[in-house]
C-alpha cells in the first residue's frame, strides 16, 4: 500500500414453534416453495430475535437470499432451514447475515458531517472539552455496515480534534452482521470509493493498493486505531455497550424496525448518551411522538435534555 495522492484521474431466547416439515428428498432442481405457515413462522422468529419485522412483501427477497444456503445445507425446504437456525446459534447468526441490507458509502449524508466539522467539534476545540469536560471523545456508530461511517468519523475527529493538543478518539462501531463487520475490520474497498473522501482526509488517512492489491484502497493504521468493531444485536435487553457516548449515530437502522422494537431501541441508545451529546438518525427517520429525552438542534441530530431536577 501507498500513500493516496489527492488527484484520482487513476440468538437466543424465542420460543421454538412446532416441528414444521417432513423430511424429503432434496429437490434436484429450482427451490422449494416457501408456503405460508413457514413464512408466518420466519417473520415471528426475526421479530422476536432482532426486532426486525418482515412485511409480507419481503417474501420473495426472503426466498431469493436463502435459498443458496437450503442448496449448500442441502435441505429440501425452507421450513428445515429455519429448524437448523433455531438450533444453532452458527446458523441464526449465518441467516441474520444474509436477510441483512447493508448500503452505505463514505460522508453519508454529507451535512451531518458538515454539522461536525464547522459547528460542533470547533466549538469543542474553543472550549477545550466536551460538554462533559473531559478531551475523550466517544463515538458509537451504530449499525456501521462495511464500516465507512465510523471510519469518516474517525478521519473527521482526529482531523479536527488533534492529538498533540490532548484529544484522545474512541470510536465503537457495531453490527448485527457478522459479514460486514468482517470486511469493515479489513478496511479494503474498491479505490472508486475514494471519491466521496474530502482530499486532505482522503490524503492524510488512506492508502493506495499497488502489485496485487491494485485498483484497493486501505485505511491507513493511525484510521484504524481509532475505530473498534463488535457484533451487536441491537434488540438485546439490556445491549452489553457501556456509555455515556459524546457522539451516537445511527443512520437508517430504525426503519428496519416496527414502533414498538424502534421505541425500545431507542430508549436503550439515548440510555448512553452523555449529558449534552448528540444524536444522529438517518435523513429520512424521526424521533417525533417518540421521546422527549432529546431535542433537535438541525434536521436528524438531537442533542439530550437535561434530566429535570428533583
Amino acid at each position: 500500500m501507498q500513500s493516496v495522492e489527492s488527484g484520482q484521474q487513476q440468538a437466543a431466547g424465542a420460543q421454538r414453534p412446532p416441528r414444521l416439515v417432513e423430511e424429503l428428498p432434496v429437490p434436484q432442481t429450482g427451490l422449494p416453495p416457501l408456503t405460508d405457515r413457514e413464512f408466518r413462522a420466519f417473520q415471528h422468529f426475526i421479530y422476536a430475535q432482532v426486532g426486525i419485522r418482515l412485511s409480507d412483501a419481503k417474501r420473495a427477497l426472503l426466498m431469493g437470499r436463502l435459498g443458496r444456503r437450503l442448496r449448500e445445507l442441502q435441505l429440501s425446504s425452507f421450513g428445515s432451514y429455519l429448524e437448523r437456525a433455531q438450533e444453532d446459534a452458527v446458523e441464526q447468526v449465518q441467516l441474520f447475515d444474509l436477510i441483512s441490507t447493508n448500503e452505505t458509502h463514505f460522508f453519508r449524508e454529507p451535512k451531518h458531517f458538515d454539522f461536525l466539522e464547522h459547528e460542533l467539534l470547533p466549538h469543542w476545540r474553543a472550549q477545550g472539552a466536551t460538554p462533559g469536560g473531559s478531551r475523550r471523545v466517544r463515538v458509537w456508530s451504530a449499525g456501521c455496515s462495511t464500516g465507512e461511517e465510523p471510519y469518516s468519523l474517525g478521519m473527521l475527529l482526529r482531523h479536527a480534534l488533534p492529538a498533540e493538543e490532548g484529544w484522545d478518539v474512541d470510536i465503537l462501531a457495531t453490527d448485527l452482521s457478522s459479514r460486514v463487520l468482517a470486511r469493515a475490520r479489513a478496511a479494503l474497498w474498491p479505490v472508486e470509493k475514494s471519491r466521496d473522501i474530502p482530499q486532505h482526509l482522503l490524503k492524510a488517512f488512506m492508502l493506495k493498493g499497488t502489485a496485487s492489491q491494485e485498483g484497493l484502497m486501505k485505511a491507513g493504521p493511525l484510521l484504524r486505531s481509532l475505530v473498534r468493531f463488535e457484533r451487536l444485536n441491537l434488540n438485546e435487553q439490556p445491549l452489553r455497550v457501556r456509555g455515556p457516548f459524546d457522539l451516537v449515530f445511527c443512520r437508517n437502522v430504525l426503519i428496519y424496525f416496527d414502533a414498538a422494537s424502534k421505541a425500545r431501541v431507542i430508549e436503550q441508545l439515548l440510555d448512553r448518551l452523555a449529558p449534552g451529546g448528540h444524536f444522529f438518525l438517518g435523513h429520512a427517520e424521526s424521533l417525533n411522538g417518540v421521546t422527549q429525552r432529546v431535542r433537535p438542534v438541525r434536521p436528524t441530530v438531537y442533542t439530550a435534555v437535561p434530566a429535570p431536577q428533583r
